[in-house]
Parts: structure tokens; sequence; C-alpha cells
């Protein structure tokens, strides 16, 4: 068994159009919620987990949050490049490469790539993931190269506004 979860990063910032998509940081909003949801969400992931991040700002910014309440030290969140704007086949591939010493992956990255993703492993009608929410999906996959489609249900789903936040 093998246990996967996404999360997007919180709400971002739009106020300046001179930085770029990848360096938007979290607004106000973002800023209040990663911390929030981090907290509430901490008893509920399974221990032992790999944090691993897309290096955009606001996805690593709202993996050290998640972090922080986690009691992990922020410099072992793994910062994986593929993850910003990736496809659907693209996340699988970096499931597929985790080590499978990790029974536990916790993703932070961006839609659509990861709402599509929760769709393909769990065949769940889910709306789009919402900023900061997070999915945990329960794969049967004996190794992280085994998850394929269809073989993942989903353990739990929360996203800010569903919890008051």
């Amino acid at each position: 068994m093998r246990l996967l979860t996404l999360i997007r990063h919180a709400k971002s910032s739009w106020d300046d159009s001179n930085v770029s998509d990848f360096d938007r940081p979290l607004n106000a909003r973002g800023e209040r919620v990663a911390p929030e949801m981090a907290e509430r969400m901490a008893t509920m992931l399974e221990r032992p987990l790999q944090l691993i991040s897309s290096p955009a700002v606001r996805a690593i910014t709202t993996a050290q949050a998640f972090a922080k309440a986690l009691g992990i030290p922020p410099k072992q969140i793994v910062q994986e490049p593929p993850i910003y704007e990736a496809t659907t086949g693209t996340l699988l591939d970096v499931v597929h490469h985790l080590d499978d010493a990790t029974t536990h992956a916790v993703l932070f990255g961006h839609n659509p790539g990861f709402s599509e993703l929760l769709r393909l492993l769990t065949r769940t009608l889910q709306k789009e993931m919402p900023t900061c929410a997070v999915a945990t999906i329960d794969l049967d996959a004996a190794h992280w190269a085994d998850v394929a489609p269809g073989k993942g249900r989903l353990l739990r789903y929360r996203y800010p506004k569903e919890l008051g936040i």
C-alpha cells in the first residue's frame, strides 16, 4: 500500500503584472490559509512521509507551511521542477519515480494537473481542486512504479472553505 497526498498551493497574488507566473507569491488570503490548513491537516497525514514540491514560489511557500506544522525541516522538502506546469502524464511519471522507501508522498503543485491526476487515479468525479485543497489517495501498488489509473481510493478530501477557513 502507498499513500499519495496532493496539495494544491494556497491562493496566490496576481497584483504585480511584472512578476512571472513562476515567481508569483501567495496573496494575503493564501498567507493566512496555508498555515491554518497545515495545522488542521497535520494530525491526519500518516507518517512517515516525504514532502515534494513544485519549485514555483506559491507551491514551495505552501509546502513550507505544511513542513512547519508537521515538524519537518524546510530543507527536507524535495523540489521537483517537472511538477510546475505538469500534465497528468508528467505527474504520473514523477509518482512512478518516487523512492520505494517512501510510503507516503505529499506533492505540492498546481491545477489543472493535480485535479486531473486525482480523477485519473481514483476515477472520481471531483470538481477542480480549490487552492490549498488536500486529497489523500490510498494506492493499490506494491511499488510506486505500479501506480496506475483507477487503482486509487480517495481517503480524504478537504479544502479551506469546507472547513470554514
